[in-house]
């Protein structure tokens, strides 16, 4: 098993939460978090605005993504200091171990009479964590997206791939999802908690559709924790943030305390956190180059300004990762 920097939250929660984000023009926003957010008709229509983007976003992209880099939409796993090739195939194989260091960091059960049996993949991209996660464990798995485009992929591909009555995906929101209370024994999160305009609705929506004695994973993007003496982010660090959330249709941004002290809030228990941002280095640059390559140069190209868009910042996510500013944050818990 891999080394993890982790930590292990006991304390109680506050009544309050401070959400210090980098989107937000220097400003401290607090959530009461022991009731449902209320949002203005004004909020309502800019979240609106921002499901209508990432919808459109993953659209245009996901195919350029899985020609080039398969069904996983999401970062690879690397040991510390590991020399990569850049050969496609070590990079595939890093985003699998991804979802194997996530499942082995919640101590999800292997045991057949514990193993997972119904998982939701919230953020499913176009399946591939649902479809490995409904081999691994033999489970049936449903996967939301926003964008259409995804979910029709998705189901295709596990049709082919013979796992149809195991892996069905809809367009479905996070915020909103069309499940009923209980359903899941694992509640999978993969990099899609970075398109939450509501973080308090989003991980009250994970633990409502998690069953008694669920696990839940959620892996995403975060800023940096705030020091003691620390109101907010620098105003470098808040331009930096601003300009990645406009290319990747991102709202605020959170920190992993801030994660915590949600689910704290709602009695989750055995939180558990670790900052992977070591392991997943290597990723951007790979992704950087595959773009450099005529496949890729002509085949975004091809996509749309949203695609480019998000190509063109590539580079300021390598510098928040490089000034401890970006953090990539792994974060579990389970349903008492």
């Amino acid at each position: 098993m891999a080394a993890h920097n982790n930590s292990h939250y006991t304390f109680l929660p506050p009544p309050t939460i401070a959400f210090r984000t980098g989107a937000s023009p220097l400003r401290r926003r607090s959530l009461t978090i022991a009731a449902a957010t209320e949002t203005t008709p004004m909020e309502q229509q800019q979240q609106q605005r921002l499901k209508k983007g990432i919808a459109e976003l993953y659209d245009e992209s996901s195919g350029l993504w899985e020609d080039i880099w398969g069904e996983h939409m999401h970062h690879g796993f690397y040991e510390p200091d590991s020399r990569v090739s850049g050969s496609e195939p070590d990079h595939r194989a890093a985003q699998i171990r991804m979802i194997d260091e996530s499942l082995r960091f919640a101590a999800v059960p292997e045991e057949a009479e514990e193993r997972p049996k119904k998982v939701v993949d919230v953020g499913c991209g176009i399946g591939g964590s649902s479809r490995y996660l409904a081999r691994k464990y033999g489970a049936k798995c449903q996967g939301i997206t926003l964008s259409p485009v995804q979910a029709q992929r998705a189901n295709a591909l596990a049709a082919a791939q013979g796992l149809a009555d195991q892996a069905f995906f809809q367009v479905g929101d996070a915020l909103d999802q069309p499940f009923p209370d209980g359903e899941f024994d694992l509640v999978w999160s993969m990099e899609s908690g970075e398109h939450m305009p509501d973080k308090a609705k989003f991980v009250g929506e994970l633990a409502r559709v998690a069953a008694p004695g669920a696990t839940i994973i959620i892996v995403t993007w975060c800023h940096r924790d705030l020091g003691p003496a620390e109101e907010s982010l620098t105003k470098w660090e808040k331009d930096h943030l601003d300009k990645i959330c406009k290319a990747y249709y991102l709202p605020e941004w959170c920190s992993t305390s801030d994660y915590v002290r949600l689910l704290q809030s709602l009695n989750l228990q055995d939180i558990r956190t670790a900052d992977w941002s070591e392991n997943v280095a290597p990723f951007w640059p790979a992704v950087i180059r595959s773009a450099l390559t005529w496949k890729g140069f002509t085949s975004l190209l091809r996509t749309g300004m949203k695609t480019i868009r998000g190509a063109l910042v590539m580079p300021l996510m390598i510098e928040g990762f490089k000034k401890d500013l970006i953090k990539f944050s792994v974060i579990t818990c389970r349903k008492p």
